[in-house]
């Protein structure tokens, strides 16, 4: 039964491989472990916030037959460091309530202290046969390089606009639902290959009502635009390495965390100058095109502040 209570992306949550959108190669790499009986007793999964780690490690426990009773999952948030382990510790001598195994997911786990994270370590490297730990997590470079050796790493990634499409069509077929075209693009654009963040603003705008201008105000960041023409004016204006400091100057002014829709804005407003037939500045807006026509996704606004730079300073 459909409770239409839940926000959309916990309604639509995948609950098997075949239902999960993208992701192939850890779809893959997962599937050919359990298919085997050869699952790893530790396994890393990493990748952007709202992806589909978590998602992915409990349909990894319920393949292995983990009953509800047996999966526990812990919450960054609520990680009291290694008072939390050694919790685990005095639980994984227990044989499983009514599964098969006893599964532990740990969310954000590089936000464990260095000595949870060493404490951790003796129960990654002594695992009983029936206990199994799923660390997810968004920086594993903050983990210690031991953990990483304990654990089958899995990547996950964000999601292309194809898949997105997909996702967002799926979801409104199902919810028995209709948008515009360009509020779905819009959707896409500001969700930079997040399904979570997708389905969160599906659920902002799915029952809004027929105004098109209407949606796409609740999708649009306010701030966004005026961040991205900002931008985009620097980079026509400004040439140089001693112009960067300027460059700087206007980039910590923005808020960079929507690198792939920043991109996407200069990209439609470098176009418009182009196109009206500037010629002082057609060079330089070619110069801009050339260096944002690669997405942000994975490199966020690293990628943008590199973009920026190759403008400005050149070679």
């Amino acid at each position: 039964m459909k409770n239409d209570n839940l926000e959309l992306y916990k309604r639509h949550r995948p609950k098997k491989f075949k239902d999960v959108i993208g992701q192939s190669s850890a779809l893959k790499s997962l599937a050919s472990m359990i298919e085997k009986g050869k699952t790893p007793h530790a396994i890393m999964l990493t990748g952007p916030s709202g992806c589909g780690k978590t998602t992915l490690a409990r349909i990894i426990a319920n393949k292995l037959k983990c009953n509800k009773h047996d999966l526990k999952e812990i919450n960054s948030a609520n990680f009291r460091g290694i008072d939390t382990v050694r919790e685990i510790q005095r639980q994984v001598g227990l044989a499983p309530i009514h599964g098969k195994c006893r599964v532990w997911i740990i969310d954000e786990a590089h936000k464990m202290t260095p000595d949870s994270q060493n404490a951790i370590l003796k129960l990654l490297e002594d695992t009983p046969s029936h206990v199994y730990f799923f660390l997810c997590t968004t920086e594993p470079q903050k983990l210690l390089k031991t953990i990483h050796t304990r654990c089958s790493e899995v990547a996950v990634k964000s999601l292309n606009d194809g898949d997105m499409k997909k996702l967002l069509s799926n979801v409104l077929a199902k919810e028995e639902k209709k948008l515009p075209k360009k509020v779905i693009e819009k959707i896409i654009d500001n969700s930079e290959g997040s399904p979570r963040k997708a389905l969160v603003f599906l659920h902002q705008v799915i029952d809004i009502g027929p105004d098109e201008n209407d949606m796409m105000e609740v999708i649009q960041p306010p701030s966004l635009k005026v961040d991205s023409i900002a931008i985009a004016r620097a980079l026509l204006k400004l040439s140089c390495s001693s112009k960067w400091g300027e460059m700087v100057a206007v980039l910590k002014a923005c808020d960079l965390k929507q690198a792939e829709s920043i991109r996407r804005l200069v990209l439609a407003y470098t176009q418009s100058v182009m196109l009206s037939g500037n010629k002082g500045l057609a060079d330089k807006g070619f110069v801009i095109l050339n260096a944002f026509r690669e997405h942000f996704y994975d490199c966020g606004a690293a990628g943008l502040i590199i973009a920026c730079y190759e403008v400005v300073v050149g070679e």
